[in-house]
């Protein structure tokens, strides 16, 4: 029987992350201990079909149409390119492949039947398959499943207070409705968020209350740390110092003890000491290749010469949960209802959004 909690406050979680920190490390090596096996890591690598151009106003992000960054967008991948990177993937140790669109959510129609054809493609080549296509009614959640989807990622990125500072364009709300979604089919859910956007400690703690009451906990929570593009909103900011990583994936680990805790962005700017400290706190799964989406990553050579020195090896595919059946196409129960789905638009002003928007207006 699972001794999770689901009823975690914001005070008990500042609590944990705010103790001295060799007693957090060594709690929450603890939790690891008894809930994984510490020296085995799971390898996922991140492929980014459909870059750019995205509409929405992430003040981290480097795809948003609106602002002036060096990301080249381009049109959504072929099945066959797809493939072939999922096999270098698989060669290079990888056990699952993430796809990202810059969408802001999931429209029925040729391009996520194609979307859909890639996650039939990779599962038939025995590889975890996860998405993360932006918003997604219940109707798609079910054909991603019917396809072989293994985890669906919708970040929440922050405290539902501090989300109000980042994105204009969406609410809090539609991020945890999609969630939902997911959870009505035998998907796995994948949610986390950033640190580093000038967040309090008690926005990290906020959103891990958010993610660590939703019953059941996500199956993986990735800890980003933003990677500052020039022309986005938040380039100025300071880089998260390790020992702030640290704190936030033992955090994580101690309120989601099953959880797989991802080290996602931010990895080239720490040390392997810094990243062992990461492992050793409760992180169990890392992105390998050279690119996370469009902002840097580690060499995956690099990775497997840390895992070496390390005596880490990593996860076999389908270790936490069955693989899922692929539904051919024309088998499908669940057909394109061609969905118009009214998802929130707050549209409030974010100062450092819109600056950062007049901005490009001067370039061009």
């Amino acid at each position: 029987m699972s001794n999770t909690r689901h009823n975690w406050t914001k005070e008990e979680i500042l609590d944990i992350y705010n103790k001295p920190f060799m007693e957090l490390l060594y709690e929450a090596a603890t939790v690891h201990r008894k809930y994984h096996d510490p020296n085995t890591v799971q390898v996922s690598t991140l492929l980014s079909i459909k870059t750019g151009g995205c509409p929405e106003d992430c003040g981290y992000c480097p795809q948003a149409a609106r602002y002036h960054t060096d990301v080249e967008g381009n049109d959504l991948m072929s099945v066959q390119q797809v493939k072939a990177q999922a096999l270098r993937a698989k060669a290079s140790g990888s056990s699952r492949v993430c796809m990202g669109a810059a969408w802001r959510n999931v429209k029925d129609g040729q391009e996520f039947d194609d979307v859909l054809e890639m996650v039939r493609t990779i599962n038939k080549l025995d590889m975890e398959v996860c998405c993360t296509l932006g918003m997604l009614t219940e109707n798609q959640a079910h054909r991603l499943a019917e396809a072989g989807l293994y985890a669906y990622n919708h970040n929440l990125d922050s405290s539902e207070e501090y989300y109000k500072e980042v994105i204009s364009t969406r609410g809090f709300e539609d991020r945890l409705q999609t969630i939902d979604n997911v959870r009505k089919t035998n998907v796995t859910v994948c949610s986390g968020g950033i640190i580093g956007m000038g967040e309090k400690t008690e926005d990290r703690a906020g959103m891990l209350v958010a993610l660590a009451t939703l019953n059941p906990q996500p199956e993986s929570v990735p800890i980003n740390a933003l990677v500052a593009v020039d022309g986005t909103p938040l380039e100025d900011q300071e880089p998260v110092s390790i020992w702030d990583m640290v704190r936030m994936v033992a955090t994580t680990r101690i309120v989601m003890p099953e959880t797989q805790v991802r080290l996602s962005a931010g990895r080239t700017q720490m040390s392997r000491e810094g990243q062992a400290m990461c492992f050793f706190a409760g992180a169990n799964s890392i992105f390998a290749g050279d690119k996370l989406l469009t902002t840097p990553n580690p060499d995956v050579n690099e990775d497997m010469e840390m895992f070496k020195m390390l005596g880490l090896n990593p996860q076999k595919p389908f270790i936490k949960k069955m693989q899922p059946n692929t539904v051919e196409a024309e088998d499908s129960k669940f057909q394109d209802l061609g969905e118009k789905p009214k998802w929130s638009r707050p549209e409030h002003k974010i100062e450092r959004n819109e600056e950062a928007k007049e901005k490009v207006k001067t370039l061009r």
